[in-house]
Formats: C-alpha cells, structure tokens, sequence
C-alpha cells in the first residue's frame, strides 16, 4: 500500500508538503482506538463485497435475484472473500486501495447512490492488517466486457504491487480477497471461527453469503439461509408471533415474555423489541441488537431507544441509520433522534394495547417492569391514566395496587421516605391509616398525582401530627404515676434533641414509636452547626437560616408490659437506662441508619441492664 512520496528536503520555503503515514502505527491504532476486536476484519470485507454486490446490481437492474453472492473460504492457513460484485478496474486500483481513506463509494456516478452502500469512510480495507500482513485481491471490472484481471497485493509495510492479468485468471466480473494470517491470529481465522463470524455479522444480509472450508466431501454452507422472521408471511398471526419469539430467544438466550413488532417505512426499519421476563435493576441499560442493511453494526447500541425503556432489547435492521467511522455504533443526529421517538413510541402503544385487552399479560409485565413503567408514567400523562391505578405501591395493606389502596381509604397519606414509613407502618395500619410507602423513585410523585385519574381521592403527605393525633392519651392518673420516670427519659435523650410521651396505641407488642422526619434531623443538624459556627461568615449565614429545631418524639405505649414495668422503676440510673433501651430499639425499628452516638447508646445500656442484671442475681 503506497503512501505519498516524501518531499525532498530542498524544497523551497512554504512549498506544499505530503504527510507521512506510518501503517503500522496507522493499524495499531485502528485496533486499539476505532475497531473494539480484531475479528471486525471479516464484517469489513462483507460489507465491501455488499457493497460491490449493490453496485453491479445498479449495473444490471435486469440480473434475477440471487444470481450474484458471497462465498467464504477458510481452511487454516488462508482465509478468502469472494463476490460476483462490480469489480475493480486498474485505474480503480491505483485510486481506491492505494489511498488510505479514499472509498469507492465516492467514485463519479456512484456517489449520488451512496445511501445504497453500507461503507462511507473508505477504511474497511486496513482492518485486515489486524490478522495479517499480506492482503491479496484480485479483481475484474463488470462495467466492460472485455475487462481484465488485475491483481493487488499490499504489505503491512506499507508497500504494495499492481499486476494486470489476463481475464482467465478471473473469468468473471467480481473481487476475491486472500489473507494469509499471522500465526498470532488463528482464534479469528480458524475455519470454525470464521463461519461462525460470518453468520455473525451477515445472518440478515439479503445477499446469498456460503461459506466452505475445503474438506473433502464437505458441503458449502449457507451463511444466511433464510431471511429475518418479519421478512417472511407466516400462515397465522399465531405462527408469526411464535417465529418472533423462537428468533428472539435464539438471539438474546431468553424466552420472551412479548415480543413487539417494530416498523418504521420512512427509515427503512423492521425489527422486534423482546420484553424481557425478569425485572432489571434501576439504571441498568441493555445494547441492543442494530443491522445496517442486514450487516450486524453493534450488539450494544444503547442510543437506539430511550433511558426508560430498559425493560426491552431489540434486534432492527435499518436503511437510513448512518453508522460511525467504526462501524460499531450510530451516529447521534436528527434521524437517530426521530427513530428513537417513533420507536419510544411503539413501546407506549404495547402498553396501552396490553392494558385495554391483556390484562393477565399487563399484569405479568408489571410485576416485573413496575420501576420502568413508573418513570414513564411520571413524563408520560397517557400512561400515566392507563396504569397509574394497576401499578403495585408499597403500603400499609401489603404491597397492592393503588386503585384497590384508594378504594379502601378515603384519605391516601404518603411518606417523604422508606424510613418514616417503616416507623410508622404498624401504628398507622392499626390505627386504621391508610400510608403509602413514597421512599421509592417516582412513587412519591405519582401517588400525589392519583386525583387526577380518581378525583374522589385525597392524597396528603404523613404529617407526625396526624399519626400522633391518632394515639390514645393515658389517663391523668397514668400520667402523674409515670411523670417522674418521664422526667429521667427525658433528660437522658435530651442529647439526641427527642421528647418522650406515654400513650396507647396498638400493637400492644410495639414498646415504642420513635417519631423523627428527616427533615427534623436536618434542621437539627443545621441548628447545631450554627450554634458551633459563631462568628465569621458561616456564623452570620447560619444564624440567618436558624430557627426553633422540631424535636423528635419517643412516645411510648402504655398497653406493652415492658414499658408498664419500665415507668414504675424508682432508681434513677436504672430509669434512665431503660429509657435509653427503648430509645435504642424504637431506633433499630425505624430502620434508618444510625448515628455513632446512638450505636454507642444501644451498646451502652444494653451492657448496663445486663449488669444490673447480674448483680440481682447475684
């Protein structure tokens, strides 16, 4: 492969200079920068041999299908591409192979076709230099009769030679390309592998590929026999839906739990999006399978759908998609854009079909994708009246749907987070409240949005107030019983800014109810910095922002044993200990992560009740 000349040193100031490519650092970054694995080597020469293939066709519009193909060849010491395509001309050699970045694609007459062709970056060539050092092609031009063959060899040194042969050597129009590969390369050009790449990249292409490793007996076998499942007519829609799913499972290696037919005319797309059977974690996005005139671009084109849509991966073969310099991933432009609007689309007419007329099927896919269908609901006002009242919440009922929590409450209250749910999930079921678990993303905000599909609901945020109002009051002789013990509770959590009441409430096996928002602990938190900040410039911002700290709220419940026995103690250090036990457990409840002082409380008066313990005992 020629380079430019250098220029003599001599030249005169200013004169124009050619640049120097040194190719094997040209190769070395080619496979360590634009192509992910050496094995794109063979998906560069089909795509060239598709290419040529399409522009004999445009040659002879006439020739029936299938009469021009693609045949593989590899036997462990060469590997061979060969296509009945437009061939190359000497001239066509010295222009196309012997520049690098030069494409046939832009040749006069063939440019204005370029959407036809699957290459437009006039690189694919050097690829080959990732498995060997030798490229071999010989070619005959279709575009004369009387064309001869002309030979072209390049060299990983960047050299390269020009024979012009009779047209015996090659007595039809058409290019072979011959590696001989580096002994360093055999696991991508052993013969198994190199069949197995072909069916990789070319299984969809809608040229005839074959593929024969020079065994004696052996068959040629066909790389894509036939062509993708949305392509064929099916004798019921029955039989269609089972060829998509069965080609769904062969592709990602899982059954479906639908499978959602995908077409859009104005790119030239078809495809199916398979729905996954399992949830997905949050946040986790699944590559999704793109051909570009049936040649496999990527397995993990992430761009071709929105975020939210993780619960599908999808196989598409597309016209109008413009692949990068790589080939292995789209280009990000006004079309890729209104594909992935058109395809979110689809995805939204699924849903709502499944809701109006599946409703067994909607329910499966909901118990496992309720996450990703809430993150649409919440930017999607469509789906947001379909599903919002199917899809399942967290509550004080067990986990149920909102429809069926709504018809059971008059008044929905929501928690701001997981915390304060589970610390008040057993008081407020038993004190007939009904409170939905808003902890979670996005089931915050949708729950609030219930009154727009049922307006008879009433949705509020949990106050602390509405669950404390909802707890019995002692009897004023209780209380005056337990004041003193009150007194010692309260001083010795008074570190932890906590209030203690005594009330009744059921469960009777709950002790202890710790009332305490987040935001209470962050008002809080900010109070004491600016009480520690006096002075400077956080002191005047902090004291600005200071206001009465809301005190969290340890009430305990005069129906549990432990707690009756707990008040009636009359030692002192042993009261206070008690009341920092229940403290500790009320906090263990709540489930929300502890801070260091109250870790060592928990510690601390677990060890001193164990000792009080002892010395009764003893």
């Amino acid at each position: 492969m020629t380079l430019p000349l250098p220029v003599s040193p001599e030249s005169p100031d200013g004169a124009d200079r050619a640049f120097q490519v040194d190719l094997r650092g040209l190769v070395d970054l080619l496979s360590h920068h634009l192509y992910s694995s050496p094995r794109v080597y063979l998906r560069e020469l089909l795509q060239n041999a598709v290419d040529a293939l399409t522009a004999r066709h445009g040659l002879e519009p006439d020739a029936p299908e299938g009469a021009f193909g693609i045949r593989l060849f590899a036997d462990g010491s060469v590997v061979r591409v060969e296509d009945d395509g437009v061939g190359l001309s000497e001239a066509d050699v010295h222009t196309f192979l012997a520049t690098i970045g030069r494409s046939s694609k832009r040749a006069d007459g063939i440019a204005q076709q370029r959407g036809d062709f699957i290459g437009q970056f006039g690189i694919g060539l050097l690829s080959c230099f990732l498995v060997a050092d030798e490229i071999h092609v010989l070619s005959r031009s279709a575009r004369t009769s009387d064309a001869p063959a002309v030979e072209w060899r390049g060299h990983g040194d960047g050299s390269y030679s020009v024979r012009i042969l009779p047209a015996s050597a090659r007595p039809r129009p058409g290019t072979t390309v011959t590696l001989t590969p580096r002994a360093d390369t055999g696991e991508w050009t052993r013969p198994a592998q190199v069949h197995a790449l072909g069916r990789h990249f070319g299984s969809l292409l809608g040229h005839p590929v074959s593929f024969s490793d020079g065994t004696a007996g052996a068959p040629t076998v066909s790389v894509n026999p036939e062509p993708a499942p949305w392509a064929r007519t099916f004798p019921t829609p029955g039989s269609r839906s089972r060829a998509l799913a069965a080609y769904g499972e062969e592709v990602f290696g899982f059954a479906p739990l639908d499978t959602i037919e995908l077409d859009l005319p104005a790119v030239g797309l078809k495809g199916i999006a398979c729905v996954l059977p399992e949830a997905v974690p949050a946040g986790r996005r699944h590559g999704h399978r793109v051909h570009v005139k049936g040649m496999l671009l990527s397995e993990q084109a992430y761009e071709i759908l929105p975020e939210w849509a993780f619960f599908v991966r999808c196989v598409i073969d597309a016209e109008s998609l413009r692949p990068t310099a790589s080939r292995e991933s789209l280009y990000e432009d006004d079309t890729l854009a209104a594909v992935r609007d058109a395809l979110a689309e689809r995805l939204r007419e699924w849903i709502a079909r499944a809701a109006a007329s599946d409703p067994e099927l909607l329910g499966r896919f909901l118990q496992a994708h309720h996450l990703a269908v809430k993150s649409l609901a919440v930017h999607d006002d469509e789906i947001l009246r379909l599903l919002l009242p199917w899809l399942p919440f967290e509550t004080t009922d067990g986990h149920t749907t909102l429809d069926a929590f709504a018809r059971t409450h008059r008044t929905v209250l929501v928690t701001s987070s997981v915390e304060e749910f589970r610390q008040v999930a057993a008081i407020a079921s038993a004190a007939g409240l009904g409170v939905v678990n808003g902890g979670y993303t996005y089931d915050r905000e949708l729950v609030h949005r219930l009154p727009e599909i049922r307006p008879e609901a009433s949705v509020a945020d949990l106050d602390p107030a509405t669950l404390t109002a909802h707890l019995d009051p002692v009897d004023r002789e209780t209380e005056l019983a337990a004041s003193a013990y009150l007194a010692l509770a309260r001083d010795a959590l008074a570190v932890f800014d906590c209030d203690v009441a005594l009330r009744t409430f059921h469960p009777a096996s709950a002790p202890a109810l710790l009332v305490d928002s987040r935001e209470a602990r962050h008002e809080r938190t900010r109070s004491q910095l600016a009480r520690e900040q006096q002075g400077g410039l956080w002191g005047d911002i902090l004291g600005a922002l200071r206001q009465e700290a809301p005190r969290a709220q340890l009430i305990l419940n005069q129906l549990n044993p432990l707690v009756r026995t707990a008040v009636a103690i009359d030692e002192p250090e042993l009261a206070r200990t008690s009341a920092e036990a229940l403290y500790g457990q009320a906090a263990l409840l709540s489930r929300r992560p502890l801070r260091p002082a109250e870790s060592s409380l928990i510690n601390r008066s677990f060890l001193d009740l164990l000792a009080h313990a002892l010395r009764k005992d003893s």
